[in-house]
């Protein structure tokens, strides 16, 4: 009884997987035709040295497009990527500027590092995008097509490339496997709006009328609930078809995990009961539990490995869609899906997160508060130490 249940849940999967592609799929055939250029202030927050920063950051400084400013924000004039934005800025002084600091009180790093950036742009419409994407000098021009009189957000496609080490590699694989093709699923079937914080595009009227950063800044999935709060206001979340790259060469195994340790602690913190339906996006997992459960019988190895040799043959399709084939590192894929499947369960038991090394507790809607056990810790040292000296 438990095989045909199993059984049942692996061809659930894989039908749903099958769905995820082809939304996928007809999501990157839409296009879009500009109707006006209006000019744009792009901000770019900065902490520590990024994959091919240097490269990031001059991509967006090659815009084919008539009127733009990059702004590079950071926190502390000490951060190894100031010396990389004082380059920016030296080889395009008239287009990028530079502005550090530290004055906010918002919890949300990222949001902290944005709030000056955005009080001294100079356009109406904003774009907010991470130093670790790349981008083609259409991307700009090719973004604002998207956007509407009655748009509040547009967002874009990620695309993971670079994948030098096991972690990268196994980094871009999510990537351009589960993230890709469930935020498409999302938007194309189930019409939930998806905001991605690597690239997102607004007015500043809509966001300032849905409270700016201040409705954000202690949330730890910024991006969403920016995207929630533009749809009950009753503005579009445009994902557009664009894709852009999100370059990924040196991960360690460690930064993988604690990646995806905190995006599934955001999911079950948003979702609630819902996150208990992300299994089915893994037919993997599911077929890895047959033979536990029944025996290494050759139903059951057998399930397994057409499971893991269809999973694999629909990854490989969708490379190739997104321009992104996967070569050898295709056959990482059952390791990178097991992997995730057990990362699933970590939110159930702990809801502590570790983000550019700021511990917090994260509740209901990703609220953050600072971790008290964290600082609990260093009393304690600082007391024994003070003991011993003495």
């Amino acid at each position: 009884m438990i095989l045909w249940i199993f059984l049942f849940l692996v061809f659930l999967s894989l039908t749903v997987y099958i769905l995820q592609t082809l939304a996928l799929r007809r999501k990157l055939i839409e296009n879009y035709i500009p109707k006006s250029l209006p000019p744009v202030s792009i901000i770019k927050p900065l902490k520590g040295l990024d994959d091919n920063l240097f490269d990031n950051l001059e991509s967006f400084c090659k815009q084919d497009y008539p009127a733009y400013e990059v702004i590079l924000s950071l926190n502390d004039y000490n951060d190894p990527a100031y010396r990389i934005a004082q380059k920016i800025k030296s080889r395009y002084p008239n287009l990028v500027r530079i502005i550090v600091d530290n004055s906010s009180n918002a919890l949300n790093p990222k949001v902290k590092n944005m709030i000056s950036a955005y009080e001294e742009s100079k356009y109406d419409y904003f774009l907010i995008s991470d130093s670790n994407v790349y981008v083609e000098p259409d991307y700009l021009r090719k973004t604002i097509s998207a956007m509407t009189s009655d748009t509040g957000l547009v967002t874009n496609l990620i695309i993971g490339q670079g994948g030098k080490t096991f972690g990268a590699k196994l980094e871009n694989l999510h990537l351009n496997s589960f993230v890709i093709t469930s935020v498409c699923f999302l938007d194309k079937f189930l019409k939930m709006p998806c905001s991605i914080g690597k690239s997102m595009l607004m007015r500043k009227k809509d966001f300032e009328e849905i409270g700016g950063f201040n409705a954000v800044k202690d949330v730890l999935a910024e991006d969403y609930i920016i995207g929630k709060l533009m749809n009950e206001k009753g503005k579009k979340v445009v994902l557009c078809s664009y894709t852009v790259k999100n370059i990924n060469e040196y991960w360690s195994f460690r930064k993988f995990l604690n990646r995806h340790t905190r995006w599934a602690k955001i999911r079950w913190k948003i979702a609630g009961v819902k996150y208990f339906s992300e299994p089915l996006s893994n037919p993997v997992f599911l077929s890895f539990f047959i033979p536990i459960l029944e025996g290494f019988s050759r139903i059951s190895i057998t399930a397994f490995i057409l499971t893991v040799i269809i999973k694999i043959a629909f990854d490989l399709y969708i490379g190739r869609m997104i321009k992104s084939p996967l070569g050898f590192s295709s056959l990482l894929i059952p390791i990178k899906d097991l992997i995730t499947a057990f990362i699933w369960f970590v939110p159930l038991i702990s809801c502590k997160v570790n983000w550019r090394g700021n511990i917090y507790k994260i509740g209901k809607n990703t609220v953050i508060v600072p971790y008290e056990g964290n600082s609990s810790i260093k009393i304690m040292f600082n007391k024994l130490k003070t003991a011993i000296t003495n």
